[in-house]
């Protein structure tokens, strides 16, 4: 089977897979496949040696299927995993990883800096979050203000049931939008229910329909 239909049967197993899941193939060195997710993305790319301290590392060393929780000292962001290392005639040919976006650490607010104070705003209350002019604006029906976290930081700490990537200077709140409408070429406008509107991009239109099901 040569290079190219194996990168093809690699990408239809990956649409097996939920969109939250990142999907990795290395040799026993080096990775040689890698599909990221909308959700989390460690910026792999097929070539890259193989770091220890991954869990693709530790499946290699041991042999054995590893299942944990990697922090962000490795590839910046924080991710869970599986890593299942294969075989061929009885020797160690590589592994196949799959990455999940860590789950929230436990804080239920995101404290935000206005002009005067340090505001905590529940998750729930949070309308959507902006990056611009390298900053992160995060805006509630009553409060807006700036946050040191980025946008591909919030993903992983905000509750995933609720809060979407659209776009990518936005994430929203889903509980927050009051209505959806087409915009250019598989492109939407969210007006959401503290008055503003939220564009949702054409490279996240599938996958933010996909999750609210129209």
């Amino acid at each position: 089977m040569d290079s190219i239909t194996v990168v093809s049967l690699l990408d239809v197993i990956g649409e097996l897979f939920s969109d939250e899941i990142s999907i990795a193939v290395s040799n026993t060195t080096e990775y040689i496949y890698y599909r990221p997710s909308k959700r989390i993305d460690l910026k792999i790319r097929p070539g890259d040696r193989v770091r220890e301290g991954t869990i693709a590392y530790k499946a290699l060393a041991t042999n054995q299927k590893v299942s944990e929780f990697i922090n962000r000292d490795v590839f910046g962001v924080p991710y869970h995993g599986m890593a299942v290392p294969f075989l061929h005639e009885g020797k160690l040919q590589g592994t196949v990883t799959a990455i999940y976006p860590a789950l929230s650490d436990g804080k239920s607010v995101v404290t935000i800096k206005t002009q005067d104070a340090w505001i905590p705003i529940p998750f729930s209350d949070v309308v959507y979050l902006e990056a611009k002019d390298k900053k992160t604006y995060v805006f509630s029906a009553e409060q807006s203000g700036t946050h040191k976290n980025s946008l591909q930081e919030f993903e992983y700490l905000l509750p995933k049931d609720y809060f979407i990537r659209c776009h990518r200077s936005f994430i929203v709140n889903v509980n927050h939008i009051k209505e959806i409408y087409p915009d250019t070429h598989s492109t939407f406008l969210l007006y959401m229910d503290n008055g503003d509107r939220v564009p949702v991009s054409q490279s996240y239109s599938s996958y933010f329909r996909k999750l609210l099901g129209f």
